[in-house]
């Protein structure tokens, strides 16, 4: 029958197979709730876009940040950004991605249109979400239903489920031999601080480095400085049990600032005469973000801000710290255009040139996500 209807249809059969998938989803209902484990019904791709079967994703302190409200969305919605899959239908019009092409959603997309996209200097394409409280997909819509009402979207990409729907320009086709448990950070954690390492600060051999807070981000800033040469990478974090594995993935010291009377900015300029070349914020706070560019050479140093700066909260400095020839600057997602680079980026640890299992630490099934952000929040 299938065979025959082929045939006779004038448009693609697999569109007439498209049917609305129920599955489990973790659904944020209110902020600062646990997340509820739902039967949510995913709604077929429309044009130019592909559902995915996701098989793993990370959790970022991105998600918690709309948690808490640090991050302001609208809910109902579906969190996680940071995942890998495989490709189950896609709509009309797609031509990049297929069924069964493994892929990582990408929270920063590339539409290859914008002026971000068509320069070189810029990676954040115009139709990325971040900074907007939309919560849909480009067309206005969801295509997540629980209980009868619209779930949001978050970033483009909604990975706290069991299917999504994502943009085909949000979408980038991977290696099919990647094991997605591990590839996944690069779809955000890995890729955010290796590239603001090599791609925003573009650290030199023999620079010296710090990078504030040593989280899964901030490890992957430190393997980017080890990669581009640096001879001195101080890792800073208030939790000195992360030092053992900062130090495993390249750090030369590690500094605990509550182990000091004075600012943390002055104890790194002491350390290193003059302070560092390059300065990594990757924790989303005001206080070290300015501590951050201080502890930088004072004429030439770079500092770069790599966490989720909080919403409706502002950042007082002396603008003497610029004035001298400091530079300050941002990175989303380390830099990297995403659909060109994330290929690439799995292509490199499957050739070995960069490691990812030190960053996992736990690995738990979906239905523990409520436990996997305790181990984020505890710093474990």
């Amino acid at each position: 029958l299938c065979g025959d209807l082929q045939t006779q249809m004038p448009f693609p059969f697999s569109l007439l197979c498209l049917q609305v998938i129920k599955c489990k989803a973790a659904v944020m209902w209110e902020a600062n709730k646990p997340f509820s484990i739902e039967e949510v019904e995913v709604a077929p791709p429309k044009a130019h876009e592909v559902r995915i079967k996701i098989v793993a994703t990370g959790i970022c302190r991105s998600d918690d940040h709309v948690i808490t409200g640090g991050m302001v969305m609208p809910f109902p919605i579906i969190l996680g950004h940071e995942a890998a899959g495989v490709v189950e239908s896609v709509g009309q019009g797609v031509t990049s991605i297929k069924p069964g092409d493994k892929v990582i959603p990408l929270f920063v997309p590339q539409c290859g249109e914008c002026s971000s996209c068509l320069s070189t200097k810029g990676n954040l394409c115009s139709k990325n979400h971040i900074g907007s409280a939309a919560g849909f997909m480009p067309d206005g819509t969801c295509r997540f239903t629980c209980k009868g009402k619209a779930i949001h979207h978050f970033l483009g990409t909604s990975t706290f489920t069991e299917y999504t729907v994502v943009h085909e320009f949000a979408v980038a086709k991977i290696d099919s031999a990647a094991p997605l448990e591990k590839v996944c950070l690069i779809g955000c954690g890995f890729s955010t601080g290796y590239g603001a390492a090599v791609q925003t600060a573009k650290v030199e051999p023999g620079s010296t480095c710090v990078i504030f807070g040593l989280g899964g981000v901030g490890l992957s800033v430190v393997m980017g400085c080890k990669a581009a040469g640096a001879s001195r990478i101080i890792a800073v974090d208030i939790n000195s049990d992360k030092f053992a594995k900062a130090k495993e993935l390249g750090a030369t010291d590690c500094v605990n600032p509550t182990d000091f009377k004075k600012p943390i900015h002055e104890v790194l300029i002491e350390m290193t005469g003059n302070g560092v070349d390059y300065s990594f914020e990757v924790i989303g706070r005001t206080e070290t973000m300015a501590a951050a560019l201080a502890c930088c050479q004072y004429n030439y140093g770079v500092s770069v801000i790599v966490g989720v700066p909080p919403a409706a909260q502002k950042i007082t400095f002396d603008p003497m710290l610029l004035f001298t020839g400091r530079t300050w600057k941002g990175s989303v997602f380390g830099g990297w255009k995403s659909k060109d680079s994330v290929p690439k980026l799995v292509a490199d640890y499957m050739k070995k040139k960069f490691v990812l299992d030190p960053l996992i630490t736990h690995t738990l099934p979906f239905t523990k996500i409520n436990e996997g952000f305790d181990l984020l929040r505890t710093g474990k």
